[in-house]
């Protein structure tokens, strides 16, 4: 296809999702007000939560929000390692060399011109909010250091290949002039140069940028897997069309449906019919609470002389003639507030559902008491992990290893981790991937640690009844493991070579030992011999 074409291609797509946009907007209106103009342009200025009575559901998506970003990306510790796919590389050059790439990594991700934290924080409202988000990553105009962009969700379209995979990201954007003449120089349309001539560099062209997979694009991709495209819609103007390594979009999905390539968020799915429950009762309440500390009067007619002033220090004036036999002439309505606490009981009942919806009752760890024994807590860490598995799982392999594997590429083609051969020749050509620390995997990795000790307990108690079982565990190997999931680092390891030689020595000494113990032993006894030889010979024997 042709950029015009693939232009066409995108109108279509943003035609036919007009009704997931409504969808959209009610979330956002509901759960993350600041993000609600998918249908409708806002001013600056606007309150944002104007149509609310309870700010619970937004406090429930932001807390959310929050903790993807606190139990997945944790800033105080390296939450991604960069691994090999082929789990037989495990030697210590080849960990050592990972742990250095991970740290480049790390630092090129956290670099604050590249707006890392800002993005995924933006991110993760959208992801909690609608299951899904839109994040690019590129190297900055000045080719230094990377940048990263959270897009609006009104603004994207995707479409998959057969396989279920995002084969083609549209993004519509509106660049002034003279963003368009920095980044395409001559080949913006003849419009744009006037409005540069004629002193109107903030005027905004609608444009789209389309990145998909190469065979969708007619042009000589050289053998890269994808093209880059810029479109001047306005004009009907193609700007760039490049061939590129790399997707720059990510587009983490949490919960698909078949025959979409769209996805939802399961939290605000559940909670939406709660959270207009829940603005409804919040509404009634208030007014029920209202009417009873302020409420409605009754008066009687042509008794009252003024207006009623209920407020602190009013005076109401009556007709002084009034006969106040026939009732009081100004008094308030009686009402019954027996309904007060259930509605307050059905209040606090729908913000647990929305709570559990957006999974708050599933994020604490279990509490290790002293007393439990280590079978309870195995069971305990394994009802926590069958719990958060839905809310970790997508997170880690859709969200955070699209965006590590996209940073690791562009890193590794601009010569970050050093030239090729410093690389271990074990790992030259190997895949790698990316293994990640969260409290889900903290929880399956310390399980390495217990069951080893688990493990020496049974094997003491089979030596006791039979000495040859010791024989029947790795245990070099079992410790390497226990030690990795309890997070100790490679540099703190010796290699297998050093520890073999380290072993060989020790062996060898122990041998040495041991002859020279015999060697005594046998000069005590040649000596004892003799001794005996001679007091035998003395007394005649």
């Amino acid at each position: 296809m042709k950029a015009k074409e693939l232009a066409q291609l995108g109108d279509s797509l943003f035609a036919k999702r007009t009704s997931l946009t409504m969808l959209w907007q009610e979330q956002a209106e509901n759960f993350y007000p600041e993000r609600a103009d998918f249908t409708l342009r806002r001013s600056l200025g606007v309150d944002f939560a104007s149509n609310l009575m309870s700010s619970y559901p937004i406090i429930c998506r932001r807390e959310l929000g929050d903790q993807f970003s606190t139990m997945l990306r944790p800033t105080n510790k390296r939450w991604m390692h960069v691994v090999p796919r082929d789990e037989s590389l495990k030697d210590n050059d080849t960990k050592r060399w990972l742990e250095f790439a991970t740290d480049v990594q790390r630092r090129a991700m956290y670099d604050p011109v590249t707006l890392f934290t800002r993005a995924t924080k933006e991110g993760d409202n959208d992801f909690a909010t609608f299951g899904q988000c839109v994040i690019s990553g590129r190297v900055n105009k000045n080719q230094n250091a990377l940048l990263y962009r959270c897009w609006h969700l009104r603004d994207c379209a995707w479409i998959e290949n057969a396989e279920g995979k995002i084969c083609a990201t549209f993004v519509k954007w509106k660049p002034t002039a003279r963003t368009m003449k920095q980044m395409f120089g001559d080949k913006v349309h003849r419009d744009i140069d006037s409005q540069m001539q004629n002193n109107t560099p903030l005027a905004e062209t609608n444009c789209y940028h389309m990145v998909m997979e190469a065979d969708m694009f007619d042009g000589d991709a050289r053998g890269q897997p994808y093209f880059s495209v810029y479109w001047d819609s306005d004009h009907e103007h193609e700007l760039e069309a490049v061939a590129t390594w790399n997707k720059e979009y990510v587009v983490p999905r949490w919960q698909t449906v078949s025959g979409s390539q769209y996805a939802y968020s399961p939290a605000t799915v559940a909670a939406l019919p709660d959270a207009r429950l829940l603005q409804a009762m919040t509404y009634t309440l208030l007014e029920a609470g209202e009417k009873l500390t302020n409420p409605p009067m009754i008066a009687t007619q042509d008794a009252v002389r003024s207006d009623v002033a209920i407020h602190s220090g009013g005076i109401t004036w009556v007709d002084r003639d009034y006969d106040e036999r026939y009732g009081e002439v100004l008094r308030p309505m009686t009402l019954d507030a027996k309904g007060m606490p259930i509605g307050i009981e059905m209040q606090a009942a729908s913000r647990q559902m929305i709570a559990a919806a957006f999974y708050l009752n599933k994020l604490t760890l279990p509490q290790r008491a002293p007393e439990m024994t280590a079978y309870e807590i195995g069971q305990r860490i394994q009802e926590y992990i069958r719990g958060a598995m839905p809310l970790f799982e997508p997170m880690e392999h859709d969200y955070n290893g699209q965006l590590c594997d996209l940073t690791f590429e562009i890193l590794r083609r601009y010569g970050a981790f050093g030239a090729p051969d410093m690389m271990p020749p074990r790992l030259r050509g190997a895949e790698v991937t990316f293994r990640f620390e969260s409290p889900l995997h903290d929880a399956i990795e310390a399980q390495k640690g217990q069951i080893f000790l688990e493990m020496n307990q049974l094997i003491s108690q089979a030596v006791a009844l039979d000495r040859g079982a010791s024989a029947i565990a790795d245990i070099g190997k079992a410790l390497r493991d226990s030690l990795a999931g309890i997070g100790v680092p490679a540099e703190w390891t010796r290699n297998e070579t050093t520890v073999a030689q380290i072993q060989a020595a020790q062996q060898a000494a122990v041998e040495a030992e041991q002859m020279l113990a015999a060697a005594q032993a046998g000069s005590e006894v040649v000596g004892n011999l003799a001794t005996a030889a001679k007091e035998g010979a003395a007394a005649g024997i």
